[in-house]
């Protein structure tokens, strides 16, 4: 890979900066606005990451303001709703730190949204390196409480489970002051955020279901069962550019555990062996079809394993394209915290999209 990098800068609103860093050579087609790349440390919740990017950058797209919202009061709003679920059916559902793509969505129509400032959580990025500690503790209660109380749950099973919460997170508040206008979460969303989830589609495309038919996504962290609608191989590629190049971004669901995935170099391809990792991105890429990507499904190999923000399309000097992909792992690769995705990577290893449905049209 070429060691020399050099910036790429798009002004987008006052005098904020959005900006990747490519590796010389590259150019960009299109690159959509987004803002500053985060690190979502060990914690399992990259779909929150992913769509409050997306939503983030959806406010941009519209000429709203720079505005950072709290992925914490997210997180602990759907950590209340998917306990109420987990006890409703006695313990028979999916209790993880895991999400879809749609579930950013549904908690801001839901409960709300905060800005950033105003609710980061506990100290700073709190959620961060505690995740699976809190979600651990989070269950156990759950688990001991449905256990000790097998006829009859008692109703003031949430005050103990938000004490937990709250010791991890900290309790975001019921009404806050924003640019000097009082606000509670739900009349903040309604002024600020005025996108809600059925302004999404979500796609995807698998053979153990029809085309153009929407089923539930068969993967664990579906808590909420989202529904995809499933199209052929080829269109999922292209409804995804096509929505990019209308001046959107994509939320993006994806296997990320493979050899293709390499996100220190800032690249993620499709690699006909593994040591081809050490050619990238110059190596010539294994071929795909739909066939192959439901076999790899159905085995298992290609999983529901990370969210990421699509933000534009970028191509090399020969003219192969890659989407321009921000993550949601800090700054530190030789992207700036950014990938360049190869077509044949996304459609192997791509489990859903997410996009605005005016991007359709």
């Amino acid at each position: 890979m070429p060691k020399k990098i050099f910036f790429l800068f798009q002004l987008f609103i006052g005098t904020t900066i959005y900006a990747q860093q490519l590796p010389a050579g590259y150019t960009v087609i299109q690159n959509n606005a987004a803002l500053p790349v985060k690190n979502q440390g060990n914690s399992g919740t990259c779909w929150c990451f992913c769509s409050t990017s997306l939503t983030e950058s959806e406010l941009l797209r519209t000429g709203n303001e720079n505005l950072e919202l709290s992925e914490v009061f997210t997180v602990w709003n759907l950590y209340l709703d998917k306990a109420d679920k987990y006890v409703r059916r006695r313990g028979n559902a999916r209790f993880s730190e895991g999400g879809l793509e749609q579930d950013v969505f549904y908690s801001i129509d839901t409960y709300g949204a905060i800005p950033e400032t105003v609710y980061p959580g506990t100290g700073k990025d709190a959620i961060l390196d505690k995740d699976e500690a809190m979600h651990n503790a989070l269950q156990a209660y759950l688990d001991t409480m449905l256990k000790h109380n097998p006829d009859s749950i008692p109703l003031d099973w949430k005050d103990g489970y938000t004490k937990i919460l709250s010791s991890y997170l900290g309790t975001p508040p019921q009404s806050f002051t924003y640019n000097g206008k009082a606000y509670t979460p739900k009349t903040f969303a309604a002024t600020y955020v005025k996108f809600h989830l059925n302004d999404f589609d979500g796609f995807t495309s698998f053979t153990h279901h029809p085309y153009y038919t929407s089923f539930v996504m068969e993967v664990p962290d579906n808590y909420n069962d989202n529904m995809y609608y499933n199209l052929p191989l080829d269109s999922l590629i292209s409804i995804t550019r096509a929505s990019v190049l209308k001046g959107y971004t994509v939320a993006w669901d994806a296997d990320v555990t493979n050899d293709g995935f390499l996100y220190d170099k800032g690249f993620a391809m499709l690699l006909q062996q593994t040591g081809d990792s050490e050619n990238v991105p110059k190596i010539k890429e294994a071929p795909y079809d739909a066939s192959t990507r439901q076999l790899l499904f159905d085995k298992e190999v290609t999983q529901d394993d990370h969210l990421m923000h699509i933000t534009g399309l970028a191509k090399d000097a020969n003219g192969k394209e890659f989407f321009i992909v921000k993550n949601s792992w800090g700054n530190s690769n030789l992207c700036g915290g950014y990938l360049l995705v190869s077509k044949a990577y996304f459609a192997i290893n791509t489990i859903s999209i997410l996009v605005n449905k005016n991007s359709e049209r």
